[in-house]
């Protein structure tokens, strides 16, 4: 099983030395990726209907994950990076498609891109998308990008998406994974037909479980084997070490592939404080012991 670490952005005040430290923290300890969540605009949530239900608001600070990673590719040699999930909707594909081509060229194939569709309605309005129909985009979204990273001259005509003859040139080091996440029945079904693997989140133990062995069902009915998909669990209520190393060892055992231990949510109020965490973890874990 591959074990990362989550950047506990929203709890850094938008320090950049915090990247750094974090970035380079992860590498070291031996992590084998730093998985960074995503949210373009923040909102107020009082006075709104529909109400926001997401746990975010207009005091959460996000770094660009893609930015973000650009700079971390520039100072690490072996760290991968994934996103966690990057709210495709929201974002123009060919954008996206270049973005991340350029960034796994450039860190020597070192990217995972995770897939959402998100819950700010705020945030799509801000970036000029509809969210009503954000989940048949992200479906069209996924099926795109692996054709504008085929590195040859193409057409697509689309429900949200046209191209006549065109090329994303430089390509991509490698065919770059997408991963979707989500807790509803309509991502399950999306991991599956579309993904190359499914991110998983709960702060308790069985909600990462029970959306596994709902996963499995799904993938049952598509006929799709399991056996080269990716399955990644984010521990949201493991905070503290020895809740997160218990909670990896359980989803090894349950047939996970990764693992990303999550700093955050335990009142850790320094890079100090969260830089200690992911050092514990590692060394319970035995990360880095063969280097």
């Amino acid at each position: 099983m591959r074990f990362g670490a989550v950047y506990p952005q929203t709890e850094l005040r938008g320090d950049p030395d915090a990247v750094r430290r974090i970035g380079l923290a992860a590498e070291s300890l031996g992590f084998d990726y730093l998985l960074a969540y995503d949210h373009v605009v923040g909102a107020v949530h009082e006075g709104r209907e529909p109400r926001l239900w997401g746990p975010y608001t207009e005091r959460d600070p996000f770094h660009d994950p893609l930015v973000m990673f650009a700079y971390l590719a520039g100072i690490t040699d072996r760290l991968e990076f994934a996103t966690g999930a990057l709210i495709l909707p929201q974002r123009q594909t060919g954008l996206v498609a270049k973005q991340c081509a350029d960034l796994d060229l450039l860190s020597g194939g070192r990217l995972r891109l995770g897939v959402g569709v998100g819950w700010n309605y705020v945030e799509y309005d801000a970036l000029g998308q509809s969210f009503a129909s954000r989940g048949r985009r992200a479906d069209e979204q996924i099926r795109f990008l692996r054709e504008l990273w085929c590195g040859e001259v193409m057409s697509f005509d689309g429900e949200f998406d046209r191209l006549d003859r065109g090329v994303v040139i430089p390509g991509p080091a490698h065919p770059i994974p997408i991963w979707v996440g989500g807790f509803s029945a309509p991502a399950f079904r999306r991991g599956v037909e579309l993904g190359d693997g499914f991110m998983f989140a709960g702060r308790e133990w069985s909600h990462a479980h029970g959306g596994l062995e709902t996963l499995r069902s799904v993938a049952a009915e598509h006929n799709r084997s399991l056996d080269d998909f990716g399955l990644e669990y984010l521990a949201l209520g493991a905070h503290d070490v020895d809740t997160a190393v218990e909670h990896a060892q359980r989803w090894q055992d349950a047939g996970g592939t990764h693992f990303a231990a999550v700093s955050m949510g335990a009142g850790r109020d320094s890079i100090e404080a969260h830089l200690d965490f992911f050092s514990d973890v590692a060394q319970r874990l035995g990360l880095g012991q063969a280097t």
